[in-house]
């Protein structure tokens, strides 16, 4: 995985990352308004995350939200 967007990259696929609301995560894929970065709006089993481009909220499943996520900027 590359870390081109910033942020500190993730770590091993074994590993279970501790996703919290706040969070900005940057995913593989631009969401079609030119985003990469997501907020955490809920964190579970499934992923709630608004796009910081557009405002628009959808929701993943955790196992796909690690396998797409490139980097995860901490809430300050």
């Amino acid at each position: 995985m590359s870390a081109s967007h910033g942020g500190s990259s993730m770590p091993g696929k074994f590993y279970r990352y501790k996703y919290s609301e706040g969070e900005i995560v940057t995913l593989k894929k631009k969401h079609p308004c030119g985003s990469f970065d997501w907020t955490v709006a809920g964190a579970g089993f499934d992923m709630k995350l608004k796009c910081c481009g557009c405002g628009r909220i959808m929701t993943m499943g955790r196992e796909a939200l690690e396998k797409a996520t490139v980097a995860v900027k901490p809430v300050n």
